[in-house]
């Protein structure tokens, strides 16, 4: 699913028309690239953020309790070589911009895509994002 998509459908999810869930969607549609044989990207970007040392933010958002914030500059060095840039891009943002506005929408969004503190992984994002969305 192309990341536009992604955004239109977590915009329904985050209740917000700010242009932070087309980036993310752009973000998203990115990583699925990368992750052979998942319909989930979430699987890859906690995977991205444990190599990067920063596992234990990501944690935080899956499981149960708050939510540790993670600032720009942190994601900004956690994401693949090229991938902001392109977010950012596809958005007509810097990717410092880009960076700072995924920081505060990213620990809500995983938050909300991992009911009962756990990743799932027999359903794809699209599928995930729409039951949340609709309360489900």
């Amino acid at each position: 699913m192309a990341g536009e998509d992604l955004g239109r459908l977590l915009e329904g999810l985050l209740g917000k028309g700010d242009g932070r869930a087309d980036l993310l969607g752009s973000l998203l549609g990115s990583l699925s690239g990368s992750t052979a044989g998942s319909g989930n990207p979430l699987d890859r970007l906690l995977a991205v953020f444990g190599e990067q040392g920063l596992g234990h933010k990501a944690h935080t958002w899956v499981g149960a309790g708050d939510n540790e914030p993670i600032d720009g500059a942190q994601l900004a060095e956690a994401l693949p070589p090229g991938t902001l840039q392109k977010v950012a891009q596809e958005a007509g943002v810097s990717p410092d911009e880009a960076a700072d506005q995924l920081a505060q929408v990213l620990p809500e969004v995983v938050d909300k895509l991992t009911p009962g503190g756990q990743l799932p992984h027999d359903t794809s994002l699209e599928d995930l994002i729409k039951a949340r969305a609709a309360g489900r």
